[in-house]
Order: C-alpha cells, then structure tokens, then sequence
C-alpha cells in the first residue's frame, strides 16, 4: 500500500462555506494542495473576487459562489451549479459563522436567533442535502464540521457563539450516526486561538489578552491558520475512512489543562 495515497484528494471536489478568508481560506487552500477541486461561497460577490484573487496569487484554482447557508433553496440552486461546473461535492467543509460579543444580559434575542441560524442552522441545511446527493450517488463522502473550544467551554460575552458551536457538536455526533450507513463520515474540527486578521489588534505585545493566550496554551503561542492544514486533509481523505463523529481540537493543548500551562505547579 501507498501511504500517501491515503491523504490524497485527487480527482474529488470539496466545497467550502465562507472560504474566502482566515482559518476558512487555509482550509481551502490546504484541500486544493492536496488535490481537490476547490469551490468557496460567501454572501458577498465582492469578498468572493477578492479571494478568488488571493487564492490565485497563490496557484490555486477555485470557483465561487453567492449563496446564503440558512436558506434552502440558495444552497440547493448552489449545490446544482456546483455540479455543473465542478462535480459533485465529495467533501464538505461547514466552516461559514458570525459571533457576536454581546453580555447575555443585553443581547437581544434576535442577535442570538441570528448567530444559532448562521452558526447551527446553515451546517445543517448544508450538510443534510450535501448529504442526500451523496446517498444518490452512493458514492459516500466527508462533512467536516468547524466547531471551537466553545464546544467545550464558556466565556464571557459569547453565549449564542457557545450555545451554537456546542450544538454543532451534538449535530456532528448525530449525524455520523445516521449516515455512517452510506459511508458518510461527519467530523469536527475545534481550532483554538489563531493568529488571523481579526486577533491582530489584540496581539500585540504588552497586550493583556495576548499575554494571557500565550501562557494559557503548552505550546506556548497562537495557532497559524496552517497548522489546521494537516487535520482538514487527513478529515477529508481516505485516511479517516473509519472516524466518524469526532471532534479533533487544534488548540496546541488548551483543552489538556486548567490554569497557566506555563505557571508553577500547586
């Protein structure tokens, strides 16, 4: 056996939600490096073309489209000229989602209704008729599924982003178990905290909550967007053909402990 050829994604096509930027994009690109064709959604037209363009700096190839998660007839109409143009979706990458960082004393409900629909609700919908063309075909294929570290715990100001990536875990388990029948696997992956764009301001040094990232995670420092490359490639290809409803967390061992990994031992 060739062992290489068991993380190879050739000649299969993978989609994934909101891939036009951060862990999203490096995702995509970690996908297309390892074979895949590679399409990106988005609701924005204009964030779409500027990926595209980012992702062809690059050498990759990817096709995009306009479509909203949470409706089913937007992610039917896109699944259609996805195969038209592309192929049918072997693999699925549920990574589109919002937070809002409000106090749950003063978030609205419909803020928090908003975040369960992007967050739950869209991986849902996606998934569910990703799926159904994949039992047509039976052809089997992968759903991965980003959940987070708040699948796990709670913070401040995050409880609708909590309360939805908690149940994206529960979505994950049910789902491989009754798909796993048509040879479906439905995995999650939960990155930690990640050096992108949106984190810049607040790492910084002298930075308080920089300072408290670094010394909360054994490795000692932020997650790069490729060091989720490795765990997407190996969700995605033939190498986790008997996981499924996993939740692998990329968090350089946060999880693993309490307190300051770097602190003296009481």
């Amino acid at each position: 056996m060739n062992y290489l050829e068991l993380f190879s994604l050739k000649g299969k096509t993978a989609l994934v939600t909101g891939g036009t930027h951060g862990l999203g994009m490096a995702i995509g690109k970690a996908l297309a490096g390892a074979g895949a064709r590679l399409a990106i959604n988005d609701l924005s037209r204009e964030k779409l073309d500027r990926a595209v363009q980012q992702y062809g700096a690059e050498g990759v190839d990817v096709l995009s489209y306009v479509a909203d998660v949470t409706s089913e007839q937007s992610v039917i109409k896109m699944l259609d000229s996805i195969e038209r143009d592309h192929g049918p979706v072997d693999i699925l990458v549920n990574n589109a989602g919002i937070i809002k960082r409000i106090p749950a004393l003063e978030m609205e409900v419909e803020d928090y209704e908003q975040v369960l629909k992007v967050d739950l609700t869209g991986p849902f919908i996606v998934s569910k008729h990703v799926a159904k063309r994949m039992v047509t075909r039976n052809s089997g294929g992968k759903i991965i599924n980003m959940c987070s570290m708040m699948s796990e715990l709670g913070r401040s100001t995050v409880s609708a982003y909590a309360a939805a990536k908690g149940g994206l875990k529960m979505l994950t388990k049910n789902l491989a178990t009754e798909w796993a029948r048509y040879n479906i696997q439905v995995n999650g992956i939960g990155p930690g905290y990640f050096a992108t764009e949106q984190t810049a301001p607040i790492r910084v040094d002298g930075h308080p909550f920089n300072e408290f990232i670094i010394h909360r995670t054994p490795a000692g420092r932020w997650g790069l967007p490729d060091d989720l490359a490795g765990v997407a490639i190996f969700l995605a290809s033939p190498a986790s053909d008997f996981i499924t409803g996993q939740v692998i967390y990329v968090d350089g061992g946060i999880l693993a402990t309490i307190g300051k990994a770097y602190s003296e031992s009481y």
